[in-house]
């Protein structure tokens, strides 16, 4: 998380420069530290584009061509949830700027911090519905935290700092800034000094102590305390903080899925994922506890399943940032709005040691009865994914001092990474969590590979979503033949969709078979090493293969096709009312029968 602004020393007035708006817009990514941007030019954008020479020659600002507008948006997403830093997308009016739309939204349902530059028509034809027009600003208002219509080049500096400014501080999102063409050429003065004032924005809400104190109390007095961790703790950067007040109190954590890795998953008070499919006990644990501990998390559906049965026997402590998602789902008991790297710090004092021994070991017992339903520990003959997943975990760490950074797309793989993966660091997952966006992964993972060009980076996607985005692979070569790792989990279907098909419409399996070109043939037109895997025996070799090879290497995992996504919460069930799989014992000759529930 970004520092706050504080007072700024006094210094002598910065020196305007005459400068045309296209170069302001570089200018002022340089001054912000942007160090790499992801677009694609067309004649709106392009006297801006004609400007950035200089400052690629200079190596200032690195400019990366994709080869689809949406791709621009996830690309500068990765770049942003790996670092932590502003990501920035460029595009061209009309279809290059609504393309956009889909990776901003993607962005801002997550809190992810993105500067979005769109070329609009010039002035005199606004309105006009001239050629590539669009009203960018009306169709991105609802999935940005604020956008600008320029149509004068005196006013481009400001609005380019405030863009930043409100990107970055609070709770992090998008923000759009569409610039009329003739705007690029103008000729202005530029200075970047600005003294930042947006009445109304209250990024940062003051903490009242006497609540801080109120949630410290309750979380002493609890018998069967819970935390829920969301993505706000990695947001505010409270980690450490949060393995500290858990230690401390010896209170168990359920992560939410963009929470993942917010403490070691290796630790004993880890219960891994909560909700739709997260793991049985975790999703108990949260209907048992007597005191639920939100941290930065906002009680979306996906984690509470039926609301009106969620956590009803708890009193609840909600930590948050954004006073519009206190109460918005869930009324807490206990209110903390603020900046959690001020909350939680300011409590941990107040936190007594303490021993829960009798409800760990419940939760332990529950752990082990979720255990033998687990679909690895009995099916070995075929590929299933699960096992993929969990040969991926221990390929990559032997293969990396540091931690792998796994991104992947949406949908069963997703899921079964949360599960077969074991994260020990925040940040080690990147996903689209919010919005649930198919093709994600590639180009997400190549922003996150070009903020760590020395990380193991795998993208990891299903037949369906790489499909959507897979043109990217030509930015792999373009960009230096960048060393990202492809795993393909590819069992011919929309998998997520049909799971969907089989438990609730009578396996009535509509527009969800996917025919698939040869993925390594693909990836050889690409240039790309690639091999098929289609036996267990095989996963560990390739994935051996794939870390041993430099540059870029892709995996087709040709899956068992219907394998489902256990434990599941059905549409409009309490979060503890589980489909399950069933016992070992009527698994034998299991091909995917519906289960009771």
């Amino acid at each position: 998380m970004p520092k706050k602004n504080g007072n700024q020393p006094d210094r002598a007035p910065e020196t305007p420069v005459p400068m045309k708006g296209g170069q302001m817009i570089w200018e002022a990514m340089v001054r912000e530290g942007v160090r790499v941007v992801y677009g694609h030019p067309g004649g709106a954008i392009l006297p801006a584009y004609d400007l950035l020479s200089p400052y690629e020659k200079e190596g200032k600002i690195h400019h990366v061509l994709v080869r689809h507008e949406q791709c621009a948006a996830h690309m500068a997403d990765g770049w942003a949830r790996a670092t932590g830093e502003v990501g920035v997308c460029v595009a061209t009016s009309g279809p290059g700027a609504t393309n956009l739309i889909t990776g901003l939204a993607t962005a801002q349902m997550d809190s992810v911090p993105i500067v979005a530059v769109t070329g609009q028509v010039p002035t005199n034809l606004l309105g006009t519905d001239a050629f590539q027009e669009s009203d960018v600003v009306g169709v991105s208002a609802p999935v940005c935290k604020h956008n600008y219509l320029v149509t004068d080049v005196a006013d481009l500096p400001l609005i380019l700092k405030e863009a930043f400014h409100i990107a970055r501080e609070g709770r992090p999102g998008v923000v759009l800034i569409d610039i009329c063409k003739d705007v690029q050429n103008a000729t202005g003065e530029f200075r970047y000094d600005f003294e930042i004032d947006l009445p109304g924005f209250e990024p940062w809400p003051n903490v009242d102590m006497d609540i801080v104190r109120t949630a410290a109390e309750l979380i002493n007095k609890a018998e069967r305390p819970l935390v829920l961790s969301g993505h706000g703790v990695q947001l505010a950067r409270m980690g450490r903080e949060l393995l500290e007040l858990v230690e401390r109190a010896e209170i168990p954590v359920v992560t939410t899925l963009l929470g993942t890795g917010n403490i070691p998953e290796s630790h004993p008070l880890s219960l891994g994922m909560g909700g739709m499919h997260g793991e049985a006990y975790a999703n108990r644990a949260v209907q048992a506890c007597d005191v639920l501990i939100a941290m930065g998390m906002r009680f979306d559906d996906r984690i509470t399943g039926r609301l009106d049965s969620f956590a009803k026997q708890a009193k609840i402590i909600h930590f948050e940032l954004d006073r519009a998602e206190v109460g918005k789902n869930v009324v807490p008991d206990v209110p903390v709005i603020g900046d959690l790297a001020e909350t939680l710090p300011a409590m941990l004092p107040m936190i007594e040691e303490r021993r829960h021994q009798i409800w760990l070991q419940e939760l332990k017992e529950w752990e082990t009865d979720s255990a033998q339903t687990d679909i690895i520990n009995y099916e070995v003959d075929e590929l299933i994914p699960p096992y993929v997943i969990r040969q991926l975990w221990h390929s990559t760490s032997n293969a990396s001092s540091e931690p792998a950074i796994i991104v992947t797309d949406v949908g069963q793989h997703q899921m079964w990474e949360c599960q077969y993966f074991t994260h020990d660091q925040p940040g080690q997952l990147l996903t689209s969590g919010g919005l649930g966006t198919m093709g994600f992964a590639l180009p997400a993972a190549i922003g996150a590979q070009m903020a760590f060009p020395d990380r193991l980076v795998w993208a990891v996607a299903g037949d369906g979503g790489f499909q959507m985005t897979l043109q990217e692979l030509a930015v792999i070569k373009q960009e230096g033949n960048l060393p990202i790792k492809i795993a393909i989990i590819n069992n011919g279907f929309l998998g997520m969709v049909r799971q969907w098909q089989q438990l609730f419409y009578e396996k009535r399996y509509t527009g969800t078979p996917v025919w698939s070109p040869d993925f390594v043939q693909l990836a050889a037109a690409y240039q790309i090493p690639a091999l098929h895997v289609t036996k267990p025996e095989e996963v560990v070799p390739a994935f051996e293969k794939a870390h041993a090879t430099p540059g870029p290497f892709l995996i087709d995992f040709r899956v068992k096709e219907e394998v489902n996504v256990y434990p599941m919460v059905a549409p409009g069930a309490a979060v503890d009312q589980l489909i399950r799989r069933p016992k070992p014992a009527v698994m034998q000759g299991y091909s995917g029968v519906q289960p009771s529930w």
